[in-house]
């Protein structure tokens, strides 16, 4: 008897088939003596499209909303049907004892062979294999500990609800939203709250009105002290001449040792938003670095939100640190006695924070592809830094007064770099430069009652600032705390999406034309912000999109059932629905096209059609101008907008190189419309008649 192993890719059940002593290349698979080893390629089985449940519903129709299944269907992508066909028939092989789940250890993971196993009606045993690292001995400390698939019910289900709420939201609200529109408005669970809070920043930033402010510097020996600011200038010019030229007295002198902690050990979302600041890289170029790092085996799983690491992988960190301590041209780390700092087994979920891997000590890492050498050195250093000593700093603060007037002198010397070193030195290596500091001033020793004569005084003007513009660092961190203002602390929040989504999010947001990159600014255009516009509160919310995805992973912990999630999500659709029955909506997505000439009512512009306003009154107007009319289509020409209104406007319009299907040619000629008031709108041609010899 042998056994049948999943992975999610290709690569991977390559380094499985390896480490299995797996080495006959099949068509789709491996084949060993006692194992199969096979792969998915991403998603094989995805829910049903909504026509599958109802032929009516291919057709978008308000009135057939919402579509809630009953049961639930899935098909099999075109694409990779021939790959579900392989594993199908592998699964019911005679000699195949059981199935090893080893697919990403994760929720999608967990969902991509579930539903390839139920689709292909598979009854077999199934056990897990749960890895964070494909390093060899990764692999087989895995083998050795393959768990009951039941074990992953739960995440399984989390994964299952997402699919589903994904599939109810963007099919209704999609459908209802277009309807009344007249426009494909492609609308997402996840998606269009985040596109909401980037419109909202833009809004924010639009009516920030700039407020100038005023400060007094007064210098001497190198050393300048700073007022309070002012409001108006005129204040700040009647201190100027106050002080110019006057004495200084130390009124007192505050000493104060700070420390900054070693930062964290990276999750995905710290390691995009650091890879897009410090390198320019989008959150999927940086997911893409990583997994082909992991694929490589030089990175554990990078699709983790947790930074920190479990108390059995304590004992072999210094290993660890050691092997990897000539990799990079950085400090010598002299104290790593830091490690507790990285060890929170209540804080490891599914998996431990990033790190690079032992075989990362081996490579050559100008062999590798830029992009992902240089996130495998941000980890690397990240490691490094996280169990080193803190940065130490002294920190002095001195007012001064001057005419009665106080004035502050801030200082600071660095006691001890730290762990700021070692980043430093990084830096410098992606880089190719030292890095930019924000300088401070050392005061010297000062005293109270420390006089200086004859001060310099000047104006220092500012203003204050708007609200930045989302990049992608930034918005990765607004969606990882979307609502958590208004929850209490002890309430867990996930945010929008999850580490391993957010940016596939970002991704679909600039493909459909609702936000682009200007430079590492995220910017809505005017398509994306009409959505926002005319989209009601709880189809855009963040903090009800956050609330599900708490409600997600408290599935995860089986402390919500799956049925009482997609009750909520049901109930919320069907009130939607209701709320839009009847409604004629207008807005600056429906603009109007001309005026109908039947009824003189606003022509607007469809997706198919440029359609009467009065579809919806009684007697409804039936005036339509089809966009894929026949007539036009023969002649090779588009009816766009301007050609619409142009015919609402007179009636006729004058054409150029019309193309004649008969005999090949193309002339000009006038086009005449011609309504009768029957369903379709015919339309003609005129030609100028020929000149006689007489005239």
């Amino acid at each position: 008897m042998v056994r049948l192993v999943i992975a999610e890719k290709p690569s991977v059940a390559a380094s499985l088939a390896k480490v299995l002593g797996v080495g006959k290349k099949k068509d789709g698979f491996w084949e060993g003596e006692n194992e199969l080893v096979s792969w998915c390629i991403g998603h094989l089985v995805e829910l049903a499209s909504a026509d599958s449940y109802d032929p009516r519903y291919s057709k978008w129709e308000q009135e057939d909303l919402p579509i809630l299944p009953a049961v639930w269907q899935y098909t099999v992508a075109p694409d990779t049907k021939k790959q579900f066909t392989v594993l199908q028939k592998l699964m019911h092989r005679e000699d195949v004892e059981y199935v090893v789940n080893a697919c990403d250890a994760g929720r999608e993971g967990e969902l991509i062979f579930r539903l390839v196993y139920a689709q292909s009606s598979c009854q077999k045993p199934v056990k897990r294999l749960w890895i964070s690292s494909m390093e060899d001995e990764a692999i087989r400390k895995g083998w050795g500990r393959l768990l009951d698939e039941e074990n992953y019910d739960n995440l399984y289900q989390a994964a299952l609800c997402r699919s589903k709420a994904d599939w109810l939201v963007g099919i209704n609200a999609t459908r209802l939203f277009s309807c009344l529109y007249h426009k494909t408005l492609n609308i997402g669970r996840v998606m269009t709250p985040t596109l909401g809070m980037i419109v909202q920043r833009e809004a924010e930033i639009a009516a920030f009105q700039k407020e100038p402010f005023y400060t007094v510097k007064i210098a001497f020996d190198g050393i300048t002290a700073e007022s309070e600011s002012f409001k108006r200038k005129t204040d700040a010019q009647r201190l100027r001449e106050k002080v110019l030229g006057k004495t200084a007295i130390v009124q007192s002198v505050a000493h104060k040792e700070k420390k900054e902690k070693p930062p964290k050990l990276y999750d995905l979302t710290t390691l995009q938003r650091e890879a897009n600041r410090l390198l320019g890289y989008t959150a999927q170029q940086t997911l893409d670095y990583a997994q082909a790092l992991y694929e490589k085996k030089l990175l554990t799983y990078p699709r983790t939100d947790s930074n920190f690491l479990t108390e059995e992988m304590e004992s072999s960190l210094p290993a660890l640190l050691q092997s990897l301590s000539g990799v990079l041209p950085i400090s010598e780390v002299t104290d790593r006695n830091n490690l507790s700092a990285v060890i929170d087994s209540s804080k490891v979920s599914d998996h431990h924070a990033i790190l690079p891997t032992k075989s990362a000590a081996d490579t050559d890492l100008e062999a590798l592809p830029t992009g992902e050498r240089k996130i495998l050195i941000l980890v690397i250093a990240r490691l490094f830094c996280a169990v080193s000593s803190p940065e130490r700093i002294k920190e002095t603060d001195c007012v001064l007064l001057c005419e009665d007037i106080s004035f502050h002198a801030k200082g600071r010397v660095i006691l001890q770099e730290g762990w700021k070193k070692i980043w430093s030195d990084c830096l410098k290596l992606l880089r190719n430069k030292p890095e930019e500091k924000n300088a401070m001033q050392s005061l010297p020793p000062m005293e109270e009652g420390q006089r200086w004569a004859g001060v310099q005084a000047d104006i220092k003007e500012g203003e204050s600032s708007p609200p930045k513009h989302f990049t992608e660092d930034t918005l990765l961190s607004a969606m990882e705390t979307a609502g958590l203002e208004e929850i209490p602390e002890d309430v867990e929040r996930k945010g929008l999406g999850t580490p391993a989504t957010r940016a596939g999010i970002i991704e679909k947001l600039v493909r459909s034309g609702l936000i682009e990159r200007k430079g590492k600014q995220l910017l809505p255009t005017a398509k994306g912000s009409d959505l926002i516009s005319v989209l009601p509160e709880r189809v855009k919310s963040a903090k009800l999109t956050a609330d599900w995805e708490a409600e997600l992973k408290k599935i995860e912990q089986g402390r919500l059932s799956p049925e009482d999630f997609l009750t909520n999500i049901q109930a919320m659709l069907q009130e939607l629905v209701a709320a839009y029955q009847g409604v004629c909506v207008a807005s600056a997505l429906m603009q109007e096209v001309g005026k109908c000439p039947r009824c003189g009512r606003p022509v607007y512009e469809g997706k198919k059609s440029f359609y009467c306003s009065g579809y919806q009154q009684s007697p409804p107007c039936s005036f339509v101008l089809w966009k894929n009319n026949r007539f036009f289509l023969e002649k090779q020409k588009v009816f766009d907008r301007k050609l619409a209104a142009d015919f609402l406007k007179t009636g006729r319009v004058k054409m150029s190189r019309l193309y004649s299907e008969k005999k090949g040619i193309y002339y000009d000629a006038v086009v005449v419309m011609q309504d009768t008031g029957e369903k379709f709108v015919q339309f003609k041609l005129e030609f100028p008649k020929k000149r006689t010899k007489e005239s």
